[in-house]
């Protein structure tokens, strides 16, 4: 890096070196094979030469990146190493001091395939901190991320936390050259890569929120972006599942509330009398049940998916009503459907993932709620595969649902009216329409089940739309039940 101090010229790239994730583990098998190991699982990486496999030892302290690029053959097979353990989010990279071999900044992806790259910064730039960066301790250290962030940054030195807080107002990077002692202009590149840092077109603070990212991004606020971001899969390297943490550290709540003190009134009297004639509503509560076992002899069929899709997600009618705003309003459009939403937004949408379904060919599609139409779309057979794998995963179950049922938001509808309400009211949505999926499969005599854990990076990929725009809230297989399946 650049010399504290020094005003002209181009500043050196940072230092990056790439160094296993501390968990992680190399084993060399004798036909050269490497397999890295890490709590309890192997990932197969490839066959190397000894060479390679013997500088490989080299990752566990780090390795710089800018030695991979001399062309020699090892120097190859190192870079070739890095990058599927990097594919695997088993590698993390150290910038060190230049006086002694101390980090000053520790760079963790969070997404599968996040490489470091460091765009140029003219004199002429303007960057400032995004509004949906922070920087918090965790344990005892100090990180800097972002939800848009593709990786973390562990800040090891003080002045590197100091410099970048400074940042919350727009400087200009010439103007940054000139401090003594500010950590070096490819560091902040590195952020500007990651989104954590945007470069600005004046120096003014006026127009920030707008002029980070595009339209759809204006309409999120910080904490439901992080909120999104961090309560799904593919955007954060954080555990996720029922995995317990809290056993022996704080008992578990009881099932039931303990009473409160004071006389009851027993409605069990009130409620014997229409014991004998019960309602098909509450026949049909009582049946309600997951069902994490399908029976694949006996697919779902087409008809039975149609009749499902008419009952729960199938707009019933359109409407457009002039906004009050106390001034010429805007017009806006409504199309109700079986469920209630919030404001009748209706932003949900629903993405269907097929594996079985007699009249239907396995694929991808999305549901037109207006037409009452399946629409293919082109994801790749790995991609399905993957999303597929983790429903059964997150299930506990012995095989891919049937249909697996993506509901996906379309944030702007709910945040362009309700703003920092909008993520909490999207998530009520979906509760509410999870209750309607499984009534209505109890109904038709079909089996389903919620799935808390969904892929946002998995279905941007899928789809190709931002996972800020339009990205998944909920799942839901469908199928038709095995007969053995126990109710829960």
């Amino acid at each position: 890096m650049r010399a504290p101090g020094r005003k002209s010229g181009r500043e050196a790239a940072p230092t990056v070196a790439a160094r296993l994730s501390g968990h992680v583990t190399l084993e060399t098998h004798a036909d050269g094979q490497i397999v890295a190991c890490f709590d309890g699982f192997s990932v197969g990486l490839g066959t190397f030469s000894a060479s390679a496999a013997e500088r490989a030892q080299g990752l566990r302290a780090g390795l710089p990146l800018a030695s991979f690029a001399s062309g020699r053959n090892t120097d190859k097979e190192i870079d070739l190493l890095v990058r599927r353990l990097a594919r695997h989010g088993l590698v993390e990279y150290r910038l060190r001091a230049a006086h002694n071999d101390e980090d000053r900044v520790v760079i963790e992806p969070q997404v599968a395939d996040y490489w470091p790259q460091t765009p140029r910064l003219d004199d002429a730039d303007v960057i400032v901190l995004s509004r949906f960066a922070y920087m918090r301790r965790r344990g005892n250290e100090m990180v800097l991320e972002s939800p848009r962030a593709g990786a973390l940054f562990k800040i090891c030195d003080p002045k590197i936390a100091a410099a970048v807080a400074s940042l919350s107002t727009p400087q200009q990077i010439k103007r940054l050259r000139r401090q003594d002692g500010f950590p070096g202009i490819g560091l902040l590149a590195l952020m500007v890569d990651c989104q954590i840092l945007f470069k600005v077109g004046a120096a003014g603070d006026s127009g920030l929120r707008s002029s980070e990212g595009d339209d759809s991004l204006v309409l999120w606020d910080f904490h439901d972006l992080l909120f999104h971001a961090r309560s799904t899969e593919g955007r954060h390297a954080n555990p996720l599942g029922g995995f317990h943490p809290y056993a022996g550290v704080v008992p578990p709540l009881p099932a039931v509330r303990p009473r409160w003190p004071g006389k009851k009134i027993d409605l069990r009297k009130f409620s014997a009398a229409h014991s004998r004639a019960i309602s098909p509503l509450a026949r049909l509560l009582r049946e309600r049940h997951s069902t994490r076992s399908f029976d694949d002899r006996r697919p779902i069929t087409l008809a039975e998916l149609a009749r499902f899709l008419d009952d729960t997600a199938r707009v019933r009618s359109r409407w457009r009503s002039k906004l009050d705003l106390g001034g010429d309003g805007p017009m806006v459009a409504y199309a109700p459907r079986p469920y209630p939403s919030a404001g009748a937004s209706y932003e949900l949408e629903l993405y269907l993932a097929v594996d079985r379904c007699d009249g239907l060919a396995r694929g991808f599609y999305h549901y037109d709620a207006g037409a009452h139409a399946l629409v293919p779309i082109g994801a790749r057979a790995q991609e399905l595969e993957a999303l597929l794998a983790g429903a059964r995963s997150a299930m506990g179950a012995p095989a891919t649902p049937q249909i697996l049922i993506t509901i996906a938001a379309r944030f702007g509808r709910m945040a362009w009216k309700y703003s920092s309400l909008a993520y909490a009211l999207v998530l009520k949505d979906v509760g509410v329409l999870f209750q309607t999926f499984y009534l209505t499969a109890a109904d038709i005599g079909l089996g389903g089940c919620a799935i808390g854990i969904v892929n946002i990076d998995l279905f941007a990929k899928m789809t190709g739309i931002a996972f800020h725009v339009e990205g998944p809230v909920g799942q839901f297989a469908i199928g038709r039940g095995a007969e053995s399946e126990a109710s829960s």
